[in-house]
């Protein structure tokens, strides 16, 4: 097998969206334990930016940037099994390289699609919904009549994180940044929106938890967002701090947490989740399930590979709804 040249969008050195560069780039044949996958959907999330920036930095400079993606695997490298040229695979996580048109995987990081799953909606939801899945039910187990605060529930990861909760019988609260992100949500399964902006979301938080806050509440703004999410959940409830698009919170006062409210902080990364490969294909297994059992996937806008930084512009300035595509 020769090289095949890929259009890839590849980061030099940290910076803004400018930094985002299209060069061609050629990928071997498929080596030990790989598969070479042509893509034909591309998923754009935050942990992008934060790569971007430097802020989780990539294991080495220049790099291919993109951690989500589905496609056709072109070719199988020597020792690999259970997957053929022509199939239909997806997956999430590391190692970055997922905005390219083609790209060599890890073999045991596919997960083979349903006919049943559009690779669109795999692109969209695979990541999304690995985060759920952990947060649900190894973070905090979610219980049916629990009660759920998702910020920015109209976000491709707020959407996924709503539905699910609504699926094991929580209740759900979300906060949003406009009339149509809330009727976004609503559409999705959330009971209550916030327009954030407009309204205090503690004292919502607290009344739609009976008074006392919510059982569980995940918090991907981090800022001061996080510092007052910890005031809209119950005694011995929990915060999962899953990102901070809006900023570092900063250090935390452990008197924040108690012994006055009596609540636990989580800051889970999925990326730890999926490093053990038996938690990735639980969680992977699990999202496809859901997927096939009716998780509605919307694609917020669908961009040209060649306008990564435009998508990430989007992202950064809130202008997203649902998931963001980049299609190569």
């Amino acid at each position: 097998m020769t090289a095949i040249p890929s259009l890839q969008v590849r980061l030099h050195a940290p910076g803004g969206p400018e930094a985002l560069r299209l060069e061609t780039v050629p990928v071997p044949a498929p080596g030990p334990g790989e598969i070479r996958l042509i893509h034909t959907a591309i998923g754009v999330n935050f942990v992008d930016v934060y790569h971007r920036t430097g802020l989780y930095p990539l294991p080495a400079l220049p790099a291919t940037l993109g951690v989500e993606g589905a496609g056709i695997v072109e070719s199988v490298g020597p020792g690999v099994s259970g997957l053929s040229e022509g199939q239909r695979v997806a997956y999430a996580g590391p190692p970055a390289g997922a905005y390219a048109r083609v790209r060599n995987l890890p073999a045991e990081r596919a997960v083979a699609l349903p006919e049943s799953v559009p690779d669109e909606a795999a692109a969209g939801a695979l990541l999304r919904g690995m985060t759920a899945h952990m947060l649900y039910s190894r973070v905090r187990p979610l219980r049916a009549g629990d009660s759920v605060l998702v910020h920015a529930a109209a976000g491709g990861l707020g959407l996924v994180l709503v539905q699910w909760a609504r699926a094991l019988g929580a209740r759900v609260i979300g906060t949003v940044g406009s009339e149509a992100k809330a009727a976004l949500a609503l559409a999705h399964g959330l009971e209550r929106a916030v327009r954030y902006r407009e309204a205090d979301f503690v004292a919502a938080a607290r009344e739609f938890g009976g008074g006392d806050g919510v059982d569980f509440a995940i918090d991907g703004i981090g800022a001061d967002t996080l510092v007052r999410t910890l005031a809209a959940v119950r005694p011995y409830g929990m915060v999962a701090s899953i990102g901070q698009a809006g900023g570092d919170s900063g250090p935390l006062d452990l008197a924040a947490l108690g012994p006055a409210r009596s609540i636990a902080l989580s800051r889970p990364g999925v990326f730890r989740f999926m490093a053990d490969l038996a938690h990735y294909r639980e969680g992977a297994q699990a999202t496809l399930t859901r997927l096939e059992a009716g998780l509605k996937v919307e694609i917020g806008a669908r961009l040209p590979l060649a306008e990564a930084a435009e998508a990430h512009r989007r992202l950064e300035a809130g202008e997203t709804s649902g998931s963001l595509l980049l299609l190569p």
